[in-house]
């Protein structure tokens, strides 16, 4: 009975409830204090981290520790990061980090995704113990996959998502097996604690929407799905890869010459990540251009066959690689 009636709660609430759930999402990825271990399943592949998260004085730390396939962590202090990697070295730490929520993208000011996605207030459930409510997110188009999230009523902490493809199969699971909010966590938990190689990183601000074009250094891209705006960009990328968001999924495009081994061409796809690979001749020089994000295959290639590579500046592009 009390099941039927939320139901029908649900189903009659405005959107402008979804909405507001997802203005909230935002500034609680970051300014809510937590620790617990969450499992991240892409395809077959599944992991389980455990993660401590805090907001002090205006800052941002965060520990990441790895609880399977060898270890590794990553430490977040402000916009300094420390990446340690695993001893094991067939899982790298960038590949087991969820996208979403754990993204810069996501992290940043949330663009008006309503316009490329249908938001609607779903229920209500209960995840790691606490009161949640379920938001989902229905792409408009087919050139972006659906989601559901699942948000702490209190906070409005995300605590467990899915990325759905057009045919509601799940691509993607984000999920909080254990979870404590509180502001009450010691210092030595965001300590590097493993041994290992470390890599240092700061985490710069996205450059302006504007210079977009100006980054892409020997080619352009003429066509990209609606809504997808420049996003962070690897510093030290040199022009050759450029990023973009919808403020929920993002992509990267990577344009190289082609130097080895031959690459195979085409798409592949784990969980809702793509991986598109095409090769063009440019000057008589072969070139690959890459498509990685979490679009459809379909989305990746129109995007990869949307990339074109200005002779002249091929020519020397490829002559300073030398």
């Amino acid at each position: 009975m009390w099941a039927h009636a939320q139901g029908e709660a649900a189903e009659t609430a405005p959107s402008k409830s979804a909405i507001d759930w997802l203005e909230r999402l935002g500034p609680a990825l970051n300014m809510t204090s937590y620790e617990g271990v969450f499992v991240y399943a892409r395809g077959d592949q599944v992991h389980s981290m455990r993660i401590a998260h805090r907001y002090r004085n205006g800052q941002v730390e965060e520990r990441l520790v790895m609880q399977d396939g060898g270890s590794g962590e990553i430490v977040r202090k402000g916009m300094d990061v420390v990446c340690v990697l695993p001893d094991q070295g067939r899982i790298r730490l960038d590949e087991v980090i969820p996208s979403g929520p754990f993204a810069e993208a996501f992290t940043s000011q949330l663009m008006p995704i309503s316009q490329w996605y249908q938001p609607k207030l779903v229920g209500e459930d209960r995840v790691a113990g606490y009161d949640v409510v379920t938001v989902d997110l229905t792409a408009k188009d087919k050139y972006r996959y659906s989601h559901r999230l699942w948000v702490e009523k209190e906070t409005g902490l995300l605590v467990k998502s899915h990325v759905r493809d057009v045919d509601d199969v799940v691509l993607e699971h984000f999920q909080y097996t254990s979870l404590e909010i509180t502001d009450d966590i010691a210092d030595e938990k965001f300590e590097v604690q493993t041994q290992g190689r470390e890599i240092t990183r700061h985490l710069g601000a996205p450059e302006p929407q504007q210079s977009s074009v100006g980054r892409m250094t020997g080619w352009t891209l003429n066509w990209r799905p609606e809504g997808y705006m420049p996003a962070a960009t690897p510093s030290s990328s040199n022009g050759k890869a450029v990023a973009f968001s919808d403020g929920l999924a993002t992509f990267s495009v990577f344009v190289e010459p082609v130097k080895g081994l031959k690459m195979p061409t085409g798409a592949s796809r784990v969980g809702a990540s793509t991986v598109y690979i095409h090769e063009v001749l440019v000057a008589e020089r072969p070139f690959l251009i890459v498509v990685v994000g979490e679009i459809p295959p379909e989305a990746a290639r129109k995007v990869a066959h949307a990339v074109s590579i200005d002779d002249a500046l091929a020519r020397g592009w490829v002559a300073s690689d030398h």
